[in-house]
């Protein structure tokens, strides 16, 4: 392991925002294998489910894929191509600057899933990814779905907790955490297949 990731999979960390929100992240090592598969599952997998941009003070970007998008990779770059418009993440070994420092500095050297409890978002918890460059910038967050607001983000009635299967799963995935047991939608599905096939 190379001394520029900052946190190694499994490490966690509290973080008290000035509003009081209270967010903890479960950190996974970027290293470049980790960073192809994470964005294969994401961006191919369940581009459906997940909504996308920078989240930082004073400005949130919410983005929605209304289709697959195209994915290619070059120089180190993930491009993830809607036609219209299309970002880029460095991922990985990057040589298009002469300085070694910028180089590292431009890729994913944070990464944790996380989740926002206590804040003021009409969800009250907020789910999802966020990565960091060299330089502790943040470079995008994932917004996971959450229980308490539909697809459009409105608010729900009642929560419906199997809206954190996507949540768990990319716990299990990438931390090794096992589903928690407690986890009713999970097993009120198995309950139903049972049913059914019995």
């Amino acid at each position: 392991m190379t001394a520029k990731y900052r946190f190694t999979t499994g490490a966690q960390e509290v973080v008290e925002e000035l509003d009081g929100t209270v967010t903890e992240y479960s950190y996974i090592t970027p290293d470049e294998e980790t960073m192809r598969s994470i964005s294969r599952f994401l961006f191919e997998e369940h581009w459906r489910d997940i909504i996308v941009g920078p989240c930082i003070e004073g400005s949130v970007f919410e983005i929605r894929f209304e289709q697959l998008p195209k994915m290619s990779y070059l120089d180190g770059y993930l491009t993830v191509n809607l036609g219209y418009w299309h970002f880029h993440l460095c991922i990985g070994t990057h040589k298009g600057t002469p300085s070694e420092e910028l180089r590292e500095k431009r890729q994913v050297s944070m990464m944790a899933l996380f989740e926002s409890k206590k804040n003021r978002c009409i969800g009250g918890s907020t789910y999802g990814l966020r990565m960091w460059n060299g330089f502790a910038q943040q470079m995008i967050t994932v917004f996971l779905p959450n229980p308490k607001l539909s697809d459009e983000m409105k608010v729900l009635k009642e929560p419906q907790w199997e809206r954190l299967s996507l949540w768990y799963e990319m716990k299990n995935k990438f931390l090794g955490e096992p589903m928690p047991e407690s986890f009713a939608p999970i097993q009120a599905a198995v309950n139903q297949t049972v049913e059914v096939t019995a």
